[in-house]
């Protein structure tokens, strides 16, 4: 068990299973217990009655393979557990009060901590478990006599880590999983953040995605992780066939997945956050509702080694979490993303009864896809796109480059382009304040972006229109904005978006939208360096000031963003990850630096966000005062900083 950061690491196992074969059954369970201990595994998962076979039918009559199930799973799968660490949910037939259940046992340390049996049995079609087996719904919970010892029976078990206390894990078998209130929605409201199930489910076609569909759904409604383990090709064939399908999911995301029908032993293993887990459910009112009047479980200790925490971490974790990786799934959320924007857009100015909008170009990502959003808005309205004033304003920094991207992207749409100079206020301001004009400090870099904000301000009280805001997420983020100037407009369509999904919006955009004149800007705006251009070009006429350059790339920022926000991850863990994702392009030393901006940046800019303008949430992050996100203008960083 991870305790650092609060992982557990869990593995779903397929062994090669025959019908009655327990000893070869057994044995094949065993090996892979070795890889248990090298691994550091701490929770394991088989298939449904994988000691016997789940396709023994009438065979479960007969007392020669019950007595054998038990004893050899003790004397030979039991023993070999009592120097490992791992919590075992092995399936197997258990005899009770002269009742056969069907059971998920689960051990650890050579001792078994308790017995689950399965609730729902399926009775139709091809499969008639009424036959054999009771369900537990016919049994009061209490205690079963296995391996000598009376030990906890019933589905009111959950298994707590004494290492990682919110590490608790519930177990549920087959066709429970399929009912419409599963028995691990119960455990998962009474701690269970683990999530097994021991399942016979046998493949048709079509079902391996409805089965991986149940997995993701139940995972995500019960904010756990879901580890499930299917009996495999070895099963009889008579009329049925078993793939041993092996998935491991956490809160709607598929970490692992096998290849079906492998004639081999299986074996899928993957680290669980469940500190991020723990956080999900801490916010989430609705599950703390329904958590309060559940009905009460038992507990049982297991004990948990930290031998996981110093292993390579076995999950991906993406560099980039606002943008998808897959092509078609990136497509697909551009899409969506440009239509709650403009969406939103559109039905501003329908409700305010505007036909028109003000918009200031720089020549940047963001201003771009702020007036393709416009564009669309108005499209979708009918409005004439001459409703739209773009204009470019430039100042000391603004260079060649950028200022002709400005006017190839509004001939290309079609978009109306007035080019107000700012130099002649900008100095006349600087003048009135005593200010030397060589003197590129804040004030310098301020002055003309609040003077570009009073201008697009007025045009739009002169037209009769909106101030369409162009900040993004990222930005807000990091308080890289001017107060009562870029920072301000009358509905900001980008401030859901962070700068790493504003680059592919305009790229999408760009290579499925327009052409010519239009798309030829948007890419040359793609290559160009982010900047606010407040400061002079360089000698060659290029953009000098570099956002990233001073903060650090926009990639990582976003990725602190993320995880901070949405997954309230600790500074130190954070760093972890960010080290994870980012090895082999950015050292240890450049990704803490950058998380000291980060955590600094984001606690003393906070006053910024406290009024930001309306605008649209698109992502699970929003940093509104509204939406998401409260938090006071003068918080410390201190625990954070220190928690480094």
């Amino acid at each position: 068990m991870n305790t650092t950061f609060g992982y557990c690491r869990a593995a779903s196992a397929i062994p090669t299973v025959r019908p009655g074969a327990v000893r070869e059954n057994v044995a094949s369970m065993a090996s892979f217990l070795p890889r248990c201990r090298q691994e550091g595994i701490d929770v394991l998962v088989f298939p449904e009655l994988c000691v016997t076979g789940y396709t023994c039918a009438d065979l479960f009559y007969q007392s020669a393979l019950l007595d054998a199930a038990q004893k050899v799973f003790v004397e030979t799968f039991l023993a070999q557990t009592a120097d490992c660490d791992t919590l075992v949910f092995a399936g197997l037939p258990v005899v009770r009060d002269g009742l056969l259940f069907n059971c998920a046992v689960a051990c650890q340390g050579g001792r078994v901590l308790g017995v689950v049996p399965k609730t729902f049995l399926p009775n139709t079609r091809e499969f008639y478990e009424k036959r054999w087996f009771s369900s537990a719904a016919d049994a009061a919970p209490g205690t079963v006599r296995f391996a000598g010892e009376e030990v906890p029976f019933g589905t009111d078990l959950v298994f707590r880590s004494d290492a990682l206390p919110e590490c608790v894990v519930g177990v549920e078998l087959c066709e429970d999983f399929w009912a419409p209130v599963p028995p691990s929605t119960r455990l998962a409201l009474n701690g269970a953040t683990v999530l097994c199930n021991l399942s016979a489910s046998n493949e048709l076609v079509g079902k391996a995605d409805y089965r991986r569909t149940l997995v993701l759904q139940q995972s995500a409604r019960c904010l756990a992780a879901y580890v499930y383990a299917g009996a495999g090709i070895g099963e009889s064939t008579t009329d049925l066939v078993f793939g041993g399908h092996a998935l491991i999911a956490e809160n709607g995301r598929m970490l692992a997945e096998n290849a079906r029908f492998s004639r081999d032993a299986d074996w899928l293993a993957a680290d669980l956050d469940i500190a991020a887990l723990s956080f999900d459910r801490r916010q989430n009112a609705s599950f703390a509702f329904s958590a309060a009047r559940a009905e009460p479980v038992r507990s049982v200790s297991f004990h948990s080694s930290a031998r996981s925490a110093g292993l390579p971490l076995l999950r991906k974790v993406n560099p980039h979490p606002f943008v998808p990786s897959g092509e078609t799934e990136r497509r697909e959320r551009c899409e969506e993303i440009f239509a709650i924007q403009s969406g939103g857009l559109a039905t501003r100015l329908l409700h305010t009864g505007t036909k028109k909008a003000v918009i200031g170009i720089s020549g940047g990502l963001d201003s771009a896809l702020a007036l393709l959003v416009s564009v669309e808005a108005f499209r979708q309205l009918g409005y004439p796109l001459d409703g739209i004033l773009a204009v470019t304003l430039p100042g000391f920094g603004t260079t060649g480059r950028t200022k002709g991207n400005s006017e190839k992207l509004c001939r290309g749409l079609g978009i109306p382009l007035e080019t107000i100079s700012i130099l002649p206020a900008c100095r006349q301001h600087l003048k009135d304040l005593r200010h030397p004009e060589d003197v590129h400090d804040i004030t310098y870099e301020n002055t003309q972006a609040r003077e570009r904000t009073q201008i697009l301000m007025d045009l739009a009280n002169q037209r009769g229109g909106l101030v369409v805001g162009t900040g993004d997420l990222s930005e807000l983020a990091l308080g890289w904005c001017t107060y009562n100037a870029d920072h301000m407009s009358m509905y900001g369509v980008n401030g859901g978006v962070p700068k790493t999904l504003v680059r592919h919006l305009v790229r999408w955009f760009a290579e499925t939208h327009v052409s010519g004149e239009a798309a030829d800007a948007l890419f040359d705006i793609l290559e160009t360096p982010v900047s606010p251009e407040l400061l002079p070009a360089d000698n060659s006429g290029q953009i000098a000031q570099k956002t990233e350059e001073t903060l650090g790339p926009y990639e990582v920022h976003d990725f602190f963003l993320y995880e901070f926000v949405r997954r309230g991850t600790p500074p130190a863990k954070l760093r972890f990850l960010a080290a994870t994702a980012f090895a082999g392009q950015y050292t240890p030393e450049q990704l803490d630096t950058w998380l000291e901006i980060f955590i600094r940046r984001f606690f003393r800019q906070q006053f910024k966000r406290s009024c930001l303008p309306d605008g649209p949430k698109v992502g699970s992050i929003n940093l509104s005062p509204r939406g998401d996100w409260r938090m006071p203008s003068d918080a410390s960083d201190e625990p954070w900083r220190s928690g480094r």
